[in-house]
């Protein structure tokens, strides 16, 4: 049972908010006088399910008030810098975290004045930490579409400086896919990687909808394409990364516990996955915690996860010396002695 802390890997689903340390949103809200839910303090981490709507609408809810305790710049530094320090506790060694602007804008200046911030922050936080990072801009599919191609701009403008791909993400039960793919052909001319979420609220019908839609490279979840023989063919052949994220998985009521988190089957069919944290503050699971329940509820030896953190890092924007260097000491990982022998 080697340790999943020194294992190297890449981490390519982290949203925004949703990265914040538990203490730091406690903190941030006494010093404002904002008042949380009971779900964010004594009860946390809160107990979730989007099965509908209206579960779904809660979750959005508890976000919402979460990211509304970032007033001043320095909130922003301290999330990106503890989110890179968490990361790095974890064994990472590239991160790539999500984060839609037009949800901070009116408080910090404008959507560009605030990617500039993240973007001046994801720097600092680099140079402290020692962490590679890069930024995703993601719409949001309850807005308009028209919102996403401003979006989809905005990120074409920073490729090459900070900004590494262009997502969609919130309730993937709302709106119309299609109508995005505007912004899709936008971020996809400037090179960006193409992230959208798909296959986790709904099936694997719409998986296959952001394929062929929005032409994406990734998958934000992408975890029910195991219910699709003939898709999950398409994306092992495609070298198509799935993002999965278990726990949070269980806690939206995807699945009813970790053992039915169909990891092996994705495996099997030779699909690349990448497992990720998606929201810590709200599900209070971070990176290596991602690891560990998969370890425990599906048996996996170490080469297995070993081969996990390599599809992370083969499926991130990670600059080649970070990846081979990464790669190369996963090596040294799994070529330590296990800790029980």
């Amino acid at each position: 049972m080697r340790d999943l802390h020194q294992l190297p890997k890449a981490h390519l689903h982290l949203h925004f908010t949703g990265s914040m340390r538990h203490e730091t949103l406690l903190e941030l809200a006494e010093r404002d006088q904002v008042v949380l839910p009971d779900s964010l303090v004594e009860d946390w981490p809160p107990r979730l399910s989007a099965a509908d709507e209206k579960g779904w609408f809660r979750f959005q809810r508890l976000y919402d008030v979460a990211r509304s305790v970032l007033r001043t710049e320095d909130d922003v530094r301290r999330l990106v810098r503890e989110a890179a320090e968490d990361d790095v506790a974890d064994g990472g060694r590239w991160l790539e975290i999500q984060v839609d602007p037009s949800g901070y804008a009116a408080r910090f200046g404008g959507a560009t004045a605030f990617t500039d911030l993240v973007l001046d922050a994801v720097a600092q936080a680099s140079r402290e930490t020692g962490l590679g990072i890069g930024v995703l801009v993601a719409a949001n599919r309850t807005r308009h579409p028209l919102d996403a191609r401003t979006l989809a701009r905005l990120a074409a403008q920073y490729a090459g400086r900070g900004v590494v791909g262009f997502g969609l993400s919130n309730d993937e039960r709302r709106g119309t896919t299609a109508d995005f793919a505007a912004a899709f052909r936008i971020a996809g001319r400037a090179d960006l990687l193409l992230a959208p979420h798909g296959g986790e609220l709904r099936g694997p019908e719409h998986a296959r909808t952001c394929l062929d839609e929005l032409h994406a490279d990734r998958l934000g979840h992408g975890v029910r394409i195991a219910e699709d023989p003939a898709l999950l063919e398409r994306v092992a052949a495609d070298g198509v990364t799935l993002e999965v994220c278990p726990v949070s998985n269980v806690a939206l009521g995807v699945y009813s516990d970790l053992t039915s988190v169909p990891l092996p089957t994705l495996l099997e069919g030779g699909a690349q996955v990448a497992l990720g944290a998606d929201d810590p503050l709200l599900f209070g699971s971070r990176l290596a915690g991602q690891y560990a329940t998969m370890r425990a509820a599906h048996d996996l030896d170490d080469a297995t996860l070993a081969e996990l953190a390599r599809m992370s890092l083969r499926g991130s924007r990670a600059p080649s010396d970070v990846r081979e260097r990464a790669l190369a000491d996963i090596e040294a990982w799994l070529a330590a002695p296990d800790r029980d022998r």
